[in-house]
């Protein structure tokens, strides 16, 4: 995936802010293009730019420590699988999540989502540990991870380890295990943690009371993350208001949780029935962490004002688990038998239009990808059936094709098609023009155009804006519209056209632009001019 540029909006974004801090030494105040920022916490930021300061500003860099949170989270996954069931269904719950579609999107378009998976998963499997051994390495390196949550993405870090703990312990009728005054004390931790922070909020926003964040004036900082980010959202304090229909994030989940989105709606089917056979109440040696855990946060991410597919991310290490429980029964054990030929279809189906569309995009958007390719995918797409009808492989075909099929598709994704998309992307192409032709990038300045955080990230510096032409002079150099060229040529015609590309909004793919012969309709365009005209 290091092959990706970072996509506009968000993984630009949060790189230029990370790049910006490290630029700046500004490690408590966080700003954007030097402009007061309140959205996310710092955790990300920090990481990010304590990676670049190690091996240099570069996308690989920035993804570097969201990367190793992912494997941390599938590690996790296992861990708090194997406290509770056999080793078997622990590998699978590690890998069900390293194979998730969610994964590998997190992990080149980069959000603080990612880091906040890891923290989250090792929070409960610490969590977890502590109320089985009773020790406190546990109990502290539980609320460190909550605490590094919360300097993540805010208190969802604190409130699903509560929805996934607290129905456990309610269904197994531990009610000493909801009063324990250990608590206290792992909230004290949280907050010492908290502190740098605070601080920062405090000394950015408490202090200036005021500052117009999206318009809105912002009294205080420390409000707005320990409440209005998270809370707002229900009590219509949030400005943002969004996608907030009770089924989005599932109708989401379809293909971010590919391929064992079907698997995993039929396991929660079956606990959920299991549960009430059980009358509601659960035997010393069974949990209720990973299912409970999913749906209640799910029902209380679905209830906001403001939803993104990503958010339904934090819990899909509990939603492995809930599938590996199931595909071990179904794989492994005759207590599900008759449910495999019907899921065997299915997903061969599925898998197979899968791997169509792979060959598609491999040989018809972008001519740029070598014919070789699509033939290579086309001999990919007969190993599936190989591995489909094999008998030599002791391993069960729905796994091997499923791992075999994601892996193989999101491999030609990240090499062949993302790369040839995000060629029509403004801020990694100027920026590259920038650098391969040694503009002066204290001369370059942007007019009338948005040009995303990409280009500012791989410029290495944040670029200006004028919005009046009379503050332009014949040194300058400018990047904008290629509508605005009437304009420029007017008021300075010895400029001097230096580069010509393409502005498309790449997380917005349509069919008119993957079409070749609708493509170019479907293309805003930019320059970069000279208009002193030097050569």
């Amino acid at each position: 995936m290091i092959m990706i540029p970072l996509m506009d909006i968000d993984a630009s974004q949060y790189a230029s802010i990370s790049r910006e801090m490290l630029e700046n030494k500004s490690y408590l105040q966080v700003f954007d293009l030097g402009y007061d920022y309140l959205d996310k916490p710092p955790m990300l930021f920090w990481l990010s730019a304590i990676s670049m300061k190690i091996f240099g500003v570069h996308d690989w860099a920035y993804r570097l420590p969201s990367f190793l949170f992912a494997v941390l989270a599938v590690y996790a996954t296992y861990r708090l699988a194997l406290l509770f069931y056999r080793k078997e269904i622990a590998q699978l719950s590690a890998m069900v999540l390293a194979s998730s579609q969610a994964l590998f999107l997190i992990t080149h378009d980069v959000r603080c989502d990612t880091m906040l998976m890891g923290w989250v998963a090792f929070s409960l499997w610490q969590m977890a540990a502590w109320y089985q051994t009773n020790r406190w390495k546990h109990f502290l390196l539980a609320f460190i991870g909550i605490a590094g949550g919360m300097m993540t993405k805010g208190p969802i870090a604190l409130m699903v380890p509560a929805f996934a703990l607290v129905p456990h312990f309610v269904l197994r009728r531990e009610w000493k295990q909801l009063f324990r005054w250990e608590y206290l004390l792992g909230v004290l931790i949280i907050a010492v943690m908290l502190i740098p922070m605070s601080i920062g909020l405090y000394e950015q926003f408490d202090m200036h009371p005021g500052k117009l964040i999206n318009g809105v004036p912002i009294q205080s900082g420390l409000r707005f993350y320990y409440w209005t980010q998270s809370f707002g959202r229900y009590t219509g304090e949030n400005v943002f208001n969004e996608m907030n229909h009770f089924t989005f994030l599932l109708e989401n989940m379809l293909w971010s949780f590919l391929p064992w989105i079907l698997c995993f709606l039929i396991a929660l089917v079956f606990a959920l029935k299991e549960l009430m056979v059980k009358k509601f109440r659960l035997a010393a040696n069974e949990e209720w962490i990973t299912t409970g855990g999913f749906i209640i946060t799910y029902c209380i991410l679905a209830r906001s004002q403001a939803q993104l597919p990503h958010y339904i991310f934090v819990v899909f290490p509990l939603a492995a688990i809930v599938t590996a429980k199931f595909l071990h029964r179904l794989l492994f054990t005759d207590k599900l038998i008759n449910w495999r030929k019907p899921l065997f279809i299915i997903h061969t189906v599925i898998f197979s239009l899968l791997w169509l569309a792979a060959i598609g995009l491999m040989a018809w958007p972008f001519e740029a990808i070598p014919a070789f390719v699509p033939i290579i995918a086309a001999l990919c797409f007969i190993i599936f059936f190989v591995i489909l009808f094999s008998k030599k492989i002791k391993f069960p075909s729905l796994l091997s094709t499923a791992f075999f099929t994601v892996i193989g598709v999101n491999i030609f994704l990240g090499t062949a098609f993302y790369p040839n998309v995000l060629k029509y992307q403004l801020g990694n192409d100027a920026a590259a023009f920038i650098n391969e032709q040694h503009i002066p990038k204290e001369k370059l300045i942007l007019y009338g155009i948005h040009s995303g955080r990409a280009l500012h990230f791989y410029g290495q510096r944040i670029f200006p804006e004028a919005t009046k032409l009379q503050n332009f002079q014949a040194s300058d150099i400018v990047l904008t519209s290629k509508d605005s060229l009437p304009v420029f040529e007017k008021a300075f015609p010895q400029m001097k056209w230096l580069h010509e590309g393409n502005h498309f909004g790449v997380t917005a793919l349509s069919l008119p632009f993957l079409n070749p012969a609708t493509r170019e309709k479907e293309l805003p365009k930019y320059v970069i001019i000279d208009l002193g005209g030097k050569p």
